[in-house]
Order: structure tokens, then C-alpha cells, then sequence
């Protein structure tokens, strides 16, 4: 797992996420969920590939439920892009690497 990573919580989303000065995807995910295991080395990468550039951030929907209901997380996994602390784009489920990158780029 990447160190570049970020782990938000309910106090700690609104400096990390929305007030972020680079364009965000937050992934909602559970550790018991295996399409986002699967999606977890693919987020890593982005987490180093663009770094500086686009913040990763992962929030655990069990210990942070207030934060997936606030953000009508359905379903996981969930991603969330937030550029200029507002939601541009949303993606359900786990995507191969190149797809997901390709719904990031006109973001980063």
C-alpha cells in the first residue's frame, strides 16, 4: 500500500478533500469487500504515479458511515472525484487501472 494515501475521517474530510488544492478521488471502500481489495494496488499506483498532482484519499465506509451517507454512498466500491471542493464525477465499482485513469485525466 502506498505511503501517499490519505486516510480521512469525519473531522479531518473537509481540509483534506474539499479544501484540497489539487483535484481529489476519494474511494470509499470496507476491508471485507474484494472488488476493493482488488481495486486497492490500483490506487496505489495512481497514488505514486501522480503525486503532487492528484491527492488519493480512502475512507472505510464501517467506521465512517456518517461520511458514506453523506455522500449517498449506495454501493462500494465508491469513488468520488472532487476537484475545487466539489464532486465532478462518480464511479461505482472497481475499474481496471487504464479505465479509471482515463475518468481521472480530465480532472488532473
Amino acid at each position: 500500500m502506498s505511503d501517499k494515501i490519505i486516510y480521512p475521517d469525519i473531522d479531518t474530510f473537509e481540509e483534506e478533500v474539499v479544501k484540497s488544492q489539487v483535484p481529489v478521488l476519494v474511494d470509499f471502500y470496507a476491508d471485507w469487500c474484494g472488488p476493493c481489495q482488488s481495486l486497492a494496488p490500483v490506487l496505489s499506483e495512481l497514488a505514486e504515479k501522480y503525486d503532487g498532482k492528484l491527492k488519493i484519499c480512502k475512507i472505510n465506509v464501517d467506521s465512517n458511515q456518517k461520511l458514506a451517507i453523506s455522500h449517498q454512498v449506495m454501493s462500494i466500491p465508491t469513488m468520488l472525484i472532487f476537484k475545487n471542493g466539489e464532486i465532478k464525477d462518480k464511479i461505482v465499482g472497481a475499474l481496471p487501472g487504464p479505465v479509471l485513469e482515463s475518468k481521472l485525466n480530465p480532472y488532473i
